[in-house]
């Protein structure tokens, strides 16, 4: 009788649903309400757990968000034990992406979780993923909490063209892109009452300007002012990275390319597409390696042109894709969506 009583108060029933959802399924969804039980929704790609958003607004003053990417060679159970993992620590899995590449029998996933941090300190967190890095020999295992972990550190590498650095700059001034700007550097000279420099002063933002030549990159003096990053961006900086320069760095280097790749690689793909007529232009996102324009794709945008386009209207088109483009890419890195395939393509579990 005490427990129909205690189970008949829908406050009671929705700590029993948050904090003993094993006790919950066991009693039963007749027993507690009239309302269904939390789902979990599964295809061969992803799946996801879909709940009652009541059920969490109660609490969500003292959980956290959490991120984790996983990747291993395949076996069996290796999703159990990462469920288990959070589950066992009091954390619930809100989303998650599983992809297994059959030809390299290789699992890949990303799940997003909320957990109570006094269940579950990160310190124990790192250790609970590390252990199941071992298990698997994961060669990837990131775990993330944007409320608490440090972000990104980035330094912007630009040239002349400045809309997506511009765009850049106020994305992250509104809070949209999750890095900390450590600096910019330029091969272009700016004028101290420029829009980028006031900008750049007025929130403490290095600029550099480091003129370059033929003979002389000056790649010692970026890799000089760029060691405490985790990763750059080329935001249209129109220098070629050595391979000496990326091996030096070690680190992810994202660049934007005004053209779809692999078509129209080099300067001046405006012209290029422009010339040849093409009715869908677009813009790459992309890592930076060896080979020019060459790097695994993170993203790709187009946009429909016509015989009506000028050269002008041609080129206003490009820069607004190759700024949501680069955007995206720089948000997606972030938010740990995106995992190498192999040396030419990535996965992004979007």
């Amino acid at each position: 009788m005490v427990m129909k009583k205690f189970l008949g108060n829908r406050k009671n029933e929705r700590l029993i649903r948050h904090y003993l959802p094993a006790f919950a399924y066991a009693v039963g969804s007749s027993t507690l309400s009239n309302t269904s039980p939390p789902q979990l929704l599964r295809s061969y790609r992803s799946w996801k757990v879909v709940g009652e958003e009541t059920d969490t607004q109660s609490t969500a003053s003292t959980l956290f968000n959490g991120l984790h990417v996983f990747q291993c060679p395949d076996q069996t159970g290796i999703m159990a034990k990462l469920t288990e993992c959070i589950a066992s620590r009091g954390g619930n899995i809100l989303s998650g992406d599983v992809f297994v590449s059959r030809q390299k029998q290789v699992f890949y996933s990303r799940n997003e979780f909320v957990y109570d941090p006094l269940q579950w300190p990160r310190a124990v967190m790192e250790e609970d993923f590390l252990d199941l890095a071992k298990m698997f020999n994961a060669p990837k295992s990131i775990v993330r909490v944007p409320e608490i972990d440090p972000k990104f550190k980035i330094a912007v590498l630009v040239s002349r063209q400045e809309h997506c650095l511009v765009d850049l700059l106020h994305g992250w001034q509104e809070g949209k892109i999750p890095v900390e700007i450590t600096r910019v550097i330029s091969n272009h000279n700016r004028e101290p009452n420029t829009h980028i420099i006031r900008f750049l002063e007025r929130h403490g933002i290095p600029y550099h300007y480091l003129p370059t030549s033929n003979e002389n990159k000056r790649e010692e003096e970026i890799l000089n002012l760029v060691g405490d990053t985790d990763f750059l961006v080329l935001a249209r900086y129109m220098q070629i990275l050595s391979r000496k320069f990326l091996e030096s760095y070690e680190k992810d280097i994202i660049n934007i390319h005004h053209g779809l790749l692999p078509s129209f690689k080099g300067g001046n793909p405006f012209r290029q597409a422009f010339d040849v007529g093409v009715k869908l232009i677009g813009a790459t996102s992309h890592f930076i390696t060896e080979e020019l324009d060459g790097g695994p794709i993170i993203e790709q945008m187009v946009e429909r042109i016509t015989h009506r386009d000028t050269l002008l209207s041609f080129a206003n088109k490009s820069e607004n894709l190759e700024k949501q483009c680069l955007t995206k890419a720089i948000k997606y890195y972030c938010e740990l969506r995106i995992l190498r395939f192999d040396d030419s393509k990535t996965i992004v579990f979007d």
